[in-house]
């Protein structure tokens, strides 16, 4: 079957099967406000937007998604999901201005025999009672053949007389679920496209289920079977492991089968979002489209990559869904990447400084995942003041602190070519160091100046592992010097301003003339 311009419905019921993930319940505003949001900014096809006789709550929820909808000629584009109880359900769904149900049926022989206690000539009947009682009414009815996966493999002759007696009722679409998820996607090619070739006049929707990681992969078969409409969620939501994300099947129906689709993708992350917020239930970072990762690139290779030909990039594009792609910093950093991140950032540097820059980042990337461009600045300021004598230098350091006894700080350093040990104790680690410092100064015939400003800080929009900037203020005898330091841990963000002051006191004393020279000594 030729896939060229055909094209493919996307029914989207995260309102409805995606409310049965555990843990999941949208309050009536939620509800409503993610409809108008999946019809006007995403422009899916379709909505399912709840169960029938559920609670008072959930009917003024509907009933405000249908009257804002009527407005707006879509009503007939919100489905609600009804139950065969002849006029049970088609009357909650008339009470709340409804224009569509989806029948749930019982599409496998043994959930017939077994949950409903009936063989399939009183099912049928009891369908078509609901049927014709809610196409009286003015309905639209759609039919759901529920666990059809299994039903079929079963017994296909039980699908088939079902098919034969319903297939002239006026159910409009005829909806095929794995609701277990046990198909594969041959499974699906071969006995979707079976119901497809037996009955040709028939709409059929595939709604599947993600249980072994398949949701997508046989939503691709089905499209190429013949469905007229697939069902997704946002987010990937639904009982036990949800149902297909409609952001994976959505770009790989237009991308690998060529299917026109009429949603606008440049709204999917923003309607991630929405869901992620109302749901409660967190994207992860590495998830195709909407995680926070998946548009960065970490090696150094890669980064060199697109710099040079952009060989990295693909019709997946970040563009699309109105992101940019980042270039993350770390200890597998090449100079492509750096070089990324300040063009984003609209800064330039030297030769030599990226090169100092990059190193700083590489040994940051050793004690932090990843440097972000956020962190950025606060590593070139890092750098850029830094001097290239290195009077001190800090070859080890413990801090021990505890909430009520004060801290604990062991440290070893190296002065020119003497290594000496200490410890201090004090109120925090930073405190604890100063007093162990101190200590080992004194054989230097130095002591720290006094601390006149202490101002922590990490970058805007930071998370908890971002990098940390302390900046300190020292009166070096009246007059002040500022030093900043840069680190993942606070305090050993403290500890490198403090080495620098030192450094550069000593420098100063060393060189017997500048300013700090006249510092006060013990």
């Amino acid at each position: 079957m030729s896939n060229e311009k055909r094209t493919i419905q996307l029914m989207d019921t995260t309102l409805r099967d995606g409310e049965q993930t555990q843990g999941v319940s949208y309050a009536p505003a939620e509800k409503v406000n993610l409809a108008k949001a999946l019809l006007t900014q995403l422009k899916v096809d379709r909505i399912e937007v709840a169960s029938a006789n559920v609670s008072e709550g959930e009917a003024e929820a509907v009933a405000s998604i249908n009257r804002w909808a009527a407005e707006r000629g879509m009503d007939e584009r919100i489905e609600v999901l009804g139950f065969v109880d002849h006029m049970k359900s088609v009357d909650w769904i008339l009470r709340t201005e409804g224009r569509v149900m989806n029948l749930l049926t019982k599409g496998s022989e043994k959930h017939c025999r077994e949950q409903l206690g009936k063989d399939l000539e009183q099912h049928v009947e009891e369908i078509l009672r609901t049927v014709d009682y809610a196409l009286d009414k003015g309905l639209k009815v759609n039919a759901y053949l529920e666990d059809w996966s299994n039903g079929y493999r079963d017994s296909r002759d039980y699908v088939y007389a079902m098919m034969d007696r319903l297939k002239d009722s006026g159910i409009e679409h005829f909806m095929l679920p794995d609701t277990l998820g046990v198909m594969s996607p041959e499974e699906v090619t071969r006995n979707f496209g079976d119901m497809c070739n037996r009955y040709p006049d028939l709409k059929f929707d595939f709604h599947p289920h993600n249980d072994y990681g398949l949701g997508t992969a046989n939503v691709m078969a089905a499209a190429q079977a013949g469905a007229s409409a697939v069902h997704c969620t946002v987010n990937c939501l639904g009982e036990r492991a949800g149902n297909a994300s409609l952001a994976e099947i959505a770009v790989v129906l237009r991308d690998i089968l060529g299917f026109e689709l009429g949603i606008d993708e440049s709204y999917i992350v923003t309607l991630s979002n929405m869901v992620e917020t109302f749901s409660g239930k967190r994207v992860p970072a590495n998830a195709p489209i909407v995680g926070a990762d998946v548009f960065t690139q970490t090696a150094g290779i890669h980064a060199d990559g697109d710099q040079k030909a952009g060989l990295y990039e693909t019709r997946l594009s970040p563009e699309r869904f109105a992101r940019t792609r980042s270039y993350a910093l770390g200890k597998m950093s090449g100079k492509a990447s750096l070089a990324k991140n300040l063009e984003a950032l609209g800064l330039n540097l030297s030769e030599e400084n990226q090169r100092k820059v990059l190193a700083r980042i590489v040994k940051l990337g050793d004690s932090k995942e990843q440097i972000t461009g956020d962190d950025l600045p606060f590593i070139i300021a890092d750098v850029m003041e830094s001097g290239s004598y290195h009077h001190i230098k800090l070859l080890n350091c413990t801090v021990t602190s505890s909430m009520d006894i004060g801290s604990t700080v062991h440290i070893k350093v190296k002065v020119r070519d003497r290594e000496y040990t200490a410890t201090g104790s004090g109120n925090g680690g930073f405190d604890a160091f100063i007093h162990a410092m101190n200590e080992v100064l004194q054989a230097e015939n130095y002591q720290l100046p006094e601390l006149v400003d202490y101002e922590v800080r990490i970058p805007k929009g930071g998370h908890t592992d971002a990098l940390t900037e302390c900046a300190i203020t020292w009166d070096c005898q009246g007059q002040e010097y500022r030093t900043r330091g840069v680190h993942s841990n606070q305090v050993f963000a403290a500890i490198l301003a403090a080495l620098r002051i030192i450094n550069l006191q000593l420098h100063e004393r060393e060189s017997a003339g500048g300013v700090l020279a006249q510092f006060r000594s013990n």
